[in-house]
């Protein structure tokens, strides 16, 4: 404070020289804080004594302030390069850690001070600065940033996550990086489910041993394997490992020998594997099967060895015990009857039943049944054998039981074999018959066959009776008969027909129904139907009732059934007939209708005559003739009569032939008024003639260009074979001379990418076998406009009127089809818009300068694209210069060194020349002094005179500058004066 009072109280006008090492003092320190940010620098600043700093600062009385200001800025500064700050320290670094497969692992890395960036690495390999850690979708940092927790937690942790972890941070400007000690990940994997690696699909045989293998996989750290039979624990396992199927991975295997015993069969063999990851182990069992022999067999169901046939025994065949359980086959006299059984597993039996159905064959048969499994050493088997009791497999009656009354029978009875024989007796309802005679011999499967013969006359009354042969065996109660009614021929009694009377007409077409009865005879009456005495085959079906027979006869009349006889015979097998007769009237339009031309070639202009032949019709037909819509008159000769009862008629008929008739049908009509009905036939008419165009033919075709025209041609000849000729412009179209010319089947013209050059009139000439003819044919191309100025620019002087004009190419030509538009910035009055045919017209009025510039005229004619063109208006108008007061005078100095340009700007269209005059005299530019310099920009005309070392004796003096076109000019004069130099003050920057 003293100093600084003394500093104070010292007189203003007294300096000392100032000592400025202490600034110096700091701007190194600072420069050395900036260069070395690290803990190094700290030892140089060291080098420097503050101190003495202050201490020499007292000596200079004014140096107090400086200092402060000076510790000031370093502190700023320190605040501002944050590498003043001390060295980054792992508070807690990552240790080794242990966790089971799946779970969530967290190793924890804390940093004191952390100024540089904080990742993990693994394995070497950095993760990532991000807490997220994108691309590990298991890795994330978690913990609290702003308290230096850096944990890295890894979920669902997996083999791949066993490996060494590090903590690594960055060094920054002011700590250099520092990396944690390792730490490792041990990710313990439980294994996988234990198997038994041995031939598990081959079964054991009983007595022999066997190496039972076991192996729990992949498994960290290596499982342990403890075997089990049936719940105890097998001694005397042998272990060892193999390599996973990953990397860090080991297979446990364990082996026993086991001794198998038939009592082992179904018992469980269990595989038990233990590691540091389960609670509890995991487990694999597998059921022991051991194969043993089988009991022998009983046979159940078969209590007496006698039999009766067709009895169907049921047999069972079972065997005890045996792994498998036995296989059973039933055999008969050595031959298989059945391979099928069934086994239970709980009662540890194999059955097989056996239904046999016994037959006269079985007798004296030997059943045996035999069992055995895949480890017997010979099947074991029961047997037995059957007598049979049968009976006669057929009984047959044979003979006639049919005959006409008064003959005698004459039947046979025979009976097949049997065990005992049988007796045979006749009846014929209920009387026996003993008019018989037997005979007995051996037969098959050690019976006896037995044949009876009987004879006996018949009468009409013993018709529809019994005839019973019966056999008997008292042995087995077997009784059998074969029966049959006895049939006594006679012939029928009566026999008629119920049909339309014969004096009332039938239409023909119509249906009648005729039925024929008979009564009487046995058996009863055969019907048959027969037209003027041949067999009618379409009659119904005959049907029966109490006293007879009927049949029916459907005809569908026609002109044959007029007055035709129909007959009806009855008749049975007592080889009688009796006979019914009927006739029909009908009515029928003409059975045939026949049309002849007297000419074989028929030609346009020609006449034709048709003949047309009615068949006989009942009642007589008239005829007319049918072509389209008309309906012509012929001329008719006299009736005739003809088949069927009926009358034929004839009628011809004149017709002028045109092309108009080829393909149309002419109708020959026979008619029949009374039955309202008539009979047609018609005459195709092949008409020849000259090709001819049809009134459809279109003579003008349009097309867009480009596109492809198709100019059809509607011609019809016959014959059809027409060769056409197409010509445009008087010359004949060839498709090899233009690959656009394509002709269809029918002779019309497919013209590709048209142009319309195409256009015009087309003939097309065509003939054939009988002449030729001709038609012209106009196509129409329209294509889009193009467009064009009829003259650009165009010039109009001020005030006068313009016309723009703009001539299209299109079709077709469109009213409307022009519109203008103004291509200036500022909007300008146009002009009447006007069309003339193919040009388009913009007339402007009173014509001025804003008028100047161009306008665009669009041609659209319907067909894309438009069209446009641009036309540029020139408003012409005499010179105008430039005379505001910076145009009148230029100074320049007098003293022969310096150099004046006197500027003259003239508007003006046409082209401005210029001519300069000095105080009234023509400058001569042949002068070395005096230079002229002409630019021309649009309407803009400069002219520049450049005077070379002016002098104010020979210079100073009223230049005149003329600017003039064909239609005026303008005068301006520019006086050259003295100019002094100005002072200018010049200011220094200290």
């Amino acid at each position: 404070m003293n100093n600084v009072a003394r500093h104070n109280g010292m007189p203003s006008q007294t300096k000392r020289p100032q000592d400025c090492s202490p600034v110096v003092h700091v701007f190194v320190m600072l420069l050395l804080l900036i260069l070395f940010p690290s803990s190094h620098s700290s030892h140089i600043l060291s080098s420097y004594s503050f101190p003495s700093l202050f201490m020499k600062s007292q000596h200079i009385p004014f140096m107090f302030p400086f200092q402060c200001a000076c510790f000031s800025f370093f502190f700023f500064f320190c605040l501002m390069f944050p590498g003043t700050r001390a060295q980054q320290a792992f508070r807690t670094e990552p240790k080794n850690l242990t966790v089971r497969m799946g779970a969530t692992a967290v190793l924890r890395c804390e940093v004191l001070r952390a100024s540089g960036t904080v990742q993990w690495a693994k394995d070497g390999f950095l993760l990532g600065p991000e807490r997220s850690l994108p691309g590990f979708p298991r890795y994330s940092m978690i913990g609290n940033p702003k308290r230096g927790q850096y944990h890295l937690q890894i979920e669902d942790a997996q083999l791949e996550d066993d490996t060494q972890y590090e903590c690594q941070v960055t060094s920054s400007e002011s700590s250099s990086g520092i990396i944690s000690r390792l730490a490792w990940l041990d990710v313990r994997i439980p294994p996988s489910k234990p198997y038994f690696d041995m031939d598990m699909s081959t079964p054991w045989e009983a007595g022999k041993k066997y190496t039972v293998t076991c192996v729990a996989p992949d498994a960290k750290p290596l499982a342990e394997i403890t075997l089990y039979k049936d719940g105890v624990e097998l001694t005397g396992a042998e272990s060892f490992s193999t390599s996973g199927s990953k990397d860090k991975l080991l297979n446990a295997h364990a082996e026993v020998t086991v001794t198998a015993l038939s009592s082992d069969n179904g018992r469980e063999l269990a595989c038990h594997a233990m590691n540091p990851t389960l609670l509890k182990p995991v487990e694999t069992t597998m059921a022991m099967n051991v194969y043993f022999a089988p009991q022998p067999p009983v046979i159940l169901g078969l209590e007496r060895n006698e039999v009766k046939a067709e009895r169907t025994l049921v047999l069972e065949c079972v065997s005890y015990g045996g792994n498998p359980l036995a296989t059973l086959h039933w055999t008969k006299n050595g031959e298989v009857l059945s391979m099928t059984w069934e086994e239970d597993v709980v009662a540890q039996k194999s059955s097989s039943i056996l239904k046999l159905k016994i037959t006269p064959a079985d007798n004296q048969a030997e059943l045996c049944c035999e069992s055995s499994n895949l480890v017997s050493r010979s099947p074991l088997s029961v047997s037995r054998k059957i007598t049979v009791l049968f009976e006669p497999a057929e009984l047959t009656l044979s003979g006639s039981l049919t005959a006409i009354e008064g003959q005698e029978l004459n039947l046979s009875c025979y009976t097949t074999s049997s065990n005992p024989p049988v007796d045979i007796r006749w009846w014929l309802g209920y009387k026996e018959l003993n008019n018989t005679s037997v005979a007995m011999e051996e037969g098959d499967n050690g019976g006896m066959t037995i044949m009876s013969n009987m004879t006996h006359r018949v009468s009409r009354e013993e018709h529809g009776m019994k005839l019973t042969c019966e056999a008997f065996n008292k042995g087995t109660h077997f009784s059998k008969t074969q029966s049959d009614e006895l049939s006594v021929y006679y012939p029928p009694q009566k026999v008629w027909i119920n049909a339309p009377p014969e004096d009332v007409p039938l239409r023909s077409g119509s249906t009648v129904h005729m039925v024929c009865f008979a009564t009487g005879g046995n058996p009863k009456a055969t019907l048959a139907w027969f037209k003027d005495g041949t067999a009618v085959t379409g009659a119904l079906q005959q049907t029966s009732f109490d006293m007879g027979v009927a049949r029916e006869l459907v005809v569908v009349l026609t002109a044959s059934d007029n007055m035709a006889s129909y007959r009806c015979d009855a008749t049975n097998k007592a080889k009688k007939t009796i006979s019914a007769y009927t006739k029909l009237r009908v009515h029928f339009t003409p059975v045939s209708m026949k049309i002849t031309a007297q000419q074989e070639v028929l030609r346009q202009g020609e006449a034709l005559i048709l003949e047309c032949q009615a068949g006989s019709s009942s009642p007589m037909a008239n005829i007319s003739w049918i072509l389209g819509p008309l309906r012509l008159q012929g001329v008719e000769e006299e009736p005739r009569d003809a088949e069927f009862g009926g009358i034929s008629v004839h009628s011809s008929l004149s017709l002028n032939l045109t092309s108009q008739h080829h393909n149309q049908k002419v109708i020959c009509q026979a008619y029949s008024h009374v039955l309202a009905e008539g009979t047609n036939m018609y005459y195709k008419l092949n008409v020849l003639y000259p090709p001819e165009f049809s009134p459809d033919q279109p003579t003008e075709v349009q097309v867009l260009e480009d596109d492809m025209a198709v100019i059809p041609l509607l011609v019809s000849a016959n014959p059809e074979e027409v060769s056409c000729i197409w010509l445009h412009r008087r010359e004949k179209l060839v498709k090899e001379e233009d690959y656009r010319y394509h002709w269809l089947d029918d002779h019309s013209l497919e013209i590709r990418n048209v142009s319309r050059n195409d256009a015009g009139v087309y003939a097309v000439k065509c003939e054939n076998d009988e002449g030729a003819n001709e038609i012209s044919i106009t196509l129409d191309v329209q294509y889009a406009p193009s467009v064009k100025a009829e003259k650009e620019p165009v010039f109009v002087n001020l005030g006068e009127t313009a016309d723009l004009i703009c001539v299209a190419d299109a079709n077709p030509i469109i009213a409307g089809m022009f519109s203008w538009k103004w291509l200036g910035e500022e909007e300008v009055e146009m002009g009447e818009e006007t069309q003339e045919d193919e040009s388009g017209l913009l007339t402007i009025y009173n014509v001025t300068r804003a008028h100047a510039g161009s306008y665009e005229c669009l041609a659209n004619n319907g067909i894309e694209p438009p069209a446009s063109a641009h036309i540029r208006l020139v408003v012409q108008f005499k010179p105008e210069l430039r005379k505001g007061p910076q145009w009148r005078k230029v100074a320049s100095r007098g003293d022969g060194t310096s150099t004046a340009e006197i500027v003259c700007q003239a508007e003006g269209v046409p082209r401005v020349d210029f001519s300069w005059e000095k105080s009234g005299v023509l400058m001569d530019f042949e002068n070395p002094r005096y230079e002229e310099m002409i630019m021309r920009e649009g309407s803009f005309h400069t002219s520049t005179v450049r005077v070379v070392n002016v002098s104010a004796v020979l210079d100073y003096a009223v230049f005149s500058c003329t600017a003039r076109n064909s239609l005026g000019e303008d005068k301006l004069d520019i006086q050259l004066i003295s100019t002094k130099p100005e002072r200018r003050r010049a200011f220094f920057l200290l």
